[in-house]
Order: C-alpha cells, then structure tokens, then sequence
C-alpha cells in the first residue's frame, strides 16, 4: 500500500488549517527527460529543503524530487513544536552512549533549534518562530524527575533557558487540572510547519535549486553515479540524499527496517476570543506533555487551539479524526467542549526502535540518508539537511556523530513487524493510563 495516496488525492494537500491559507510554490513542474546534476535530494519535507538550499548555498547544482507538493508529508502537518535536544533525553543519552557522547547529541540538538530560528527570519519565510514549550506533567509521581532534571540542566550543561514549574505555576500557565507540574523552556519554540517548508522552498529556488513537484521515485540505482527513475524522468547525480522519512516506502530496504511510520492527527479549532483563549493558555507557547502518545497544543496566530493527539498503526486514516481528538482535547480543556472544529487531518511520521534519527551513507559512500526523527523532526529534519550539505562537501564531523548512533531494526520483518509494533504501542498506552 503506497502511504503517498491511501490517504489524500494525489497532487493536493491535505485538509488541513496550515493549507487553507498558502500560496503554493510556482516553478516546480515535474522532472522530464533524461537529467543531470551534483546532488538529486528525494524529499521535499524539512530535510530534503535544507539539503538542497544548504548545497546550493555552497555551489552544487541541486535538483530535488517530490512526489507529491513541497511540504506534502509530515513536515506541513505537524505541529510545529521546535524543541532543544533529541527525542531522548539527557539521561537515557548518557546511560546509552555515556556523558562525552551524549553531551555531543545535546550540542546538536541546540543547534538544530538555532538552524529553524535563523531560516525563519528570510523574508521569503513567511512564518514567524514563537519562543517557548511546556513540558507538562501528567501524573505527579513524575514530578520530583522534572525538578531534577531541570537542575541538571542548568547546573551540568549550563543550560539556562528551562526552568521548573510546581503544580501551581504549571497550571497557571496551562488553564488544566490534568497537569501537576514540569517545565518551561524559553528557547524552544513553535512555528507554523507549511509556511517553514514552503520558505525553504523559495529560499532553495533562489539559491539555484531545480524543485520537481509531483515526481514519484519508482527506483534507485547506486553506482559512481546515482541513478533516480520516475515515471517521466532519469536524473544521473554525483551524490543522493534520501530525504524521505515515514514515506520511505520499499524505495531502501535497509531504511524502510529501521524506520516505521506511524500516523498522528490535529484538530484545529475556531478562533477564540482573547478571554477565551486566555482561558486555556496564558502565554502564546506550545505545550507537549509526558504522555507516551503525546498530547500537544499551542495556538494559531488567529486564535485557533490546534491540538494533536492520538496514534495508529495502520496505514489509513480513522474516518472521523475530529472526534477521535476531540476527546483527549476536552478531557484536558473542558472549557472547549462547546469549540467548533473546523480542520482535522492526519500526518505519517517515521520513528526508530530507540526514537534517535537514523542517519546511514549507502552504494559507495555517495548516498545518504537521515530520516527516524521520531516527533523531533522540525528541528532535526531541519538541520540534517545543513549536516549532510557538509558531509557531501567533505566535512562529515557531524553526519559522523549522528551516523554513528546504532539504529536497530524493527522486529518481525516486513509481514510481522506491523502486528508487533501495534501490541508494544498498545501496552504504552495502557501504561499513560495507570
């Protein structure tokens, strides 16, 4: 089953707020005929936009192949939640890999916030970075780890922007019984995923990038030159960047068993007074909490609560989404029982066995690969593009650290590893419950 349509007619976007009020990117036609460049990035998500502006910024003729619309897949679906770090934290990092490795991640995953915040402020990018994510606590045995955390932080990594909220300042600030406390950090962020994409995408354009919308990758031939196919195209390029997350599909076989898609919804809401809103949140933040299944939220810049939450594991979507989030909406917010929902989508992700990026070289060095980003991805899909503009221009010090996190394959094979995968999420789940 093809992931790039079971779920949304081929060549538009999905039904989502972020897409009701763009303006497309122009000067994309389809790749035809036999073609050439330095670098073909498959991807026109976060990673593969990055990649291509990254490259041509440093002199590589780029041409870059989606195949569907710029910002299709989960990068213009998300919830824009732009955090420090990896999807690991520092503690599991450091019993991992120890503290000289773990140190290293944390380095990059500060880096990858910094990459999105200065990108957003080109003009071409029409969407501004918010400053600051609450980390909220569901139940309050997790509490006591919080404040600890938080004092490591700051103390062991000199990491001053994120503080600690008790039970009191937490609810405050989040309008909820549901929380007990956790944290608020001042340099993470949020910002609207679509308006991102598509400012990467005139921002690649100018610097030179050839865009290819609807162009469907059919094969892969490795080699001293990569060879892409689609259905109307043959591009011959010096490097390859896999830029394609949970879309992978049977494009690699040894990406697609290290990376599983898994589908996420959002529901977005009517816009809200003021007073309303304020009701909910009190500051313009974006709020995850420690949920396996997450919950998150912030507010649209008209006053919209877009909300996500709830998973599945099969690769269609439930046929009323707005129902299915609704409910952990209003068991957090009862004061929006009575909100309209006016936009409800879903969005494919990628995750890995230990939620860390998968990032891989392939044929004879030539071809790369990051995808996995497991929730993380407006920051790291961001700055995996910038890594890999540096590996392919000869300065893999980077690419090196991230390539060399083990990223161990899913369980169960290509007939198992589904059924699998949706017991262990299902135990999860059961788990936020206790």
């Amino acid at each position: 089953m093809n992931l790039l349509s079971v779920n949304d007619k081929a060549g538009t976007y999905p039904p989502s707020f972020y897409a009701s009020n763009i303006t497309a990117i122009s000067g994309s036609d389809a790749a035809q005929g036999d073609l050439d460049c330095d670098v073909c990035v498959i991807g026109g998500g976060f990673t593969g936009l990055s990649t291509a502006l990254h490259l041509a910024e440093k002199g590589y003729s780029v041409r870059l192949l989606e195949a569907q619309r710029i910002g299709f897949g989960a990068s213009g679906r998300n919830g824009g939640q732009v955090g420090q770090g990896q999807r690991v934290d520092q503690d599991d990092l450091e019993d991992m890999f120890g503290e000289d490795r773990a140190r290293a991640l944390w380095e990059i995953g500060m880096q990858a916030v910094e990459c999105v915040r200065n990108l957003s402020k080109s003009d071409l990018v029409h969407a501004d970075f918010y400053p600051g994510i609450a980390h909220a606590d569901h139940r309050a045995r997790y509490v006591p780890h919080s404040r600890s955390y938080v004092e490591k932080m700051n103390t062991k990594y000199g990491y001053e922007y994120i503080s600690f909220l008790d039970k009191q300042e937490m609810q405050d600030l989040v309008q909820s019984r549901a929380y007990h406390g956790g944290s608020l950090d001042t340099r993470s962020g949020h910002i609207d995923p679509l308006q991102f994409a598509l400012g990467l995408a005139r921002m690649a354009q100018k610097a030179g990038v050839v865009l290819h919308e609807n162009s469907h990758v059919k094969s892969i031939q490795h080699g001293s030159m990569a060879v892409v196919k689609t259905d109307a195209a043959r591009i011959s390029a010096k490097y390859l960047v896999m830029a394609c997350n949970g879309y992978i599909g049977n494009l690699d076989a040894d990406v697609t068993r290290r990376v599983m898609p898994i589908n996420n919804y959002i529901v977005a809401t009517e816009p809200l007074s003021d007073a309303d809103r304020a009701k909910v949140l009190a500051k313009n933040i974006a709020v995850a909490d420690t949920k396996f299944v997450v919950n998150y939220f912030r507010f649209s810049d008209d006053n919209r609560m877009l909300f996500g939450g709830t998973e599945s594991y099969s690769y269609k979507f439930p046929k009323d989404i707005a129902a299915q989030v609704r409910k952990p909406m209003t068991d957090i917010f009862p004061q929006l029982k009575d909100a309209k929902i006016d936009y409800a989508w879903g969005g494919t992700l990628g995750i890995t066995m230990n939620r860390l990026p998968h990032y891989a070289r392939y044929g004879e060095g030539n071809v790369l690969s990051m995808s996995g980003f497991s929730g993380q991805g407006v920051a790291l899909g961001t700055l995996s593009g910038q890594i890999a503009a540096e590996a392919i221009a000869g300065q893999a010090e980077r690419f090196d650290i991230m390539s060399q996190i083990p990223s161990p394959k899913f369980p169960g094979g290509t007939l198992m590893r589904q059924p699998l995968l949706v017991l262990a999420m299902l135990w999860f789940s059961m788990r936020d419950k206790l």
